[in-house]
């Protein structure tokens, strides 16, 4: 017979490709997330697992059988909210990935709201600049910046008009000028952002519907949205941000929009879910909650 655990450290460690890193994530020993393995495929008489002191990878075996296994998993969750009395419909555990900025800046004060009115919730928050993989990832529902075109889950859009725009400290334009143009970019120094080694030094700005493409030179980069909005913050130059990442920034002089004129990139945030069956009442009134943030920025930007 299978059991419950067995099934449920399989899928972790079929998305962390390893059982080490599934056992510190349970709080286990390794050998014990090995032996659960072992005895879910002594169960199922086939192997899950190609192991090698260097490498877990799923087998062509495994490969199949992962996504019955996410779905028995999530099929007996979401059996489970529904026993659960209709007086306290918001409890249990909500896991949350959010980007780093916007995540600590922004939605950390509609988080903590929504767990005050909700005492019998307990969220679990992620932060990470990486996107969230919602099928495997051990998370419920994610917010995530860019269109939706990915028709196998589901997006709750939030902020669909939010752009990227362009700011600096006044500290920093107060000593190095302001730029009038987009070739005076050029000759600034650019906070950018990279992620698996690509750098986001070209920057795409509209005006009156035409493209426009502009290399910046990178003075200071990160793998950490969060951090690039702090340098700015401190002067240290120019950075190219989502509108919600620096609105308050932007409304409590903190920072400066520059060239207001041209309109950066699209980045529509949503909040992601794995499949329509997941849209319980606890993530509904969050997303309500986060629309009602978003909504309050979204009016008061900046031409």
């Amino acid at each position: 017979m299978l059991r419950l655990e067995d099934l449920t450290l399989f899928v972790r460690a079929a998305a962390l490709n390893s059982f080490s890193d599934t056992a510190r994530e349970a709080g286990l020993q390794p050998a014990q997330v090995s032996t659960a393995i072992k005895r879910l495929e002594q169960s199922l008489n086939i192997r899950l697992f190609a192991r090698s002191t260097r490498s877990l990878r799923l087998t062509p075996e495994g490969e199949i059988w992962l996504p019955y296994a996410i779905s028995t998993l999530q099929t007996l969750e979401a059996g489970f909210e529904q026993i659960q009395p209709a007086r306290d419909e918001v409890r249990g555990v909500l896991q949350i990935a959010v980007p780093s900025d916007l995540g600590r800046n922004l939605l950390l004060a509609v988080f903590q709201a929504f767990r005050r009115e909700h005492p019998a919730l307990q969220l679990k928050i992620l932060f990470s600049d990486q996107v969230t993989d919602v099928f495997r990832d051990p998370v419920d529902v994610a917010f995530r910046y860019g269109n939706n075109d990915d028709a196998s889950y589901v997006a709750l859009p939030l902020a669909p008009h939010n752009h990227r725009v362009i700011v600096a400290a006044p500290s920093y334009l107060e000593r190095c000028g302001e730029p009038k143009a987009l070739s005076d970019l050029v000759s600034h120094d650019a906070l950018t952002y990279a992620i698996r080694g690509r750098v986001y030094d070209k920057w795409t700005l509209s005006l009156n519907g035409d493209a426009h493409y502009v290399a910046v030179k990178s003075a200071m980069m990160s793998d950490d949205a969060e951090v690039i909005r702090r340098l700015a913050v401190a002067g240290e130059g120019i950075a190219y941000k989502s509108w919600l990442d620096v609105s308050e920034d932007v409304n409590e002089g903190r920072l400066k929009i520059i060239l207001p004129q041209y309109q950066g990139d699209s980045v529509p945030l949503n909040m992601i879910c794995p499949h329509r069956k997941q849209l319980s009442t606890t993530v509904r009134l969050l997303h309500e909650a986060v629309k009602q943030r978003c909504d309050v920025l979204q009016n008061v930007r900046p031409a």
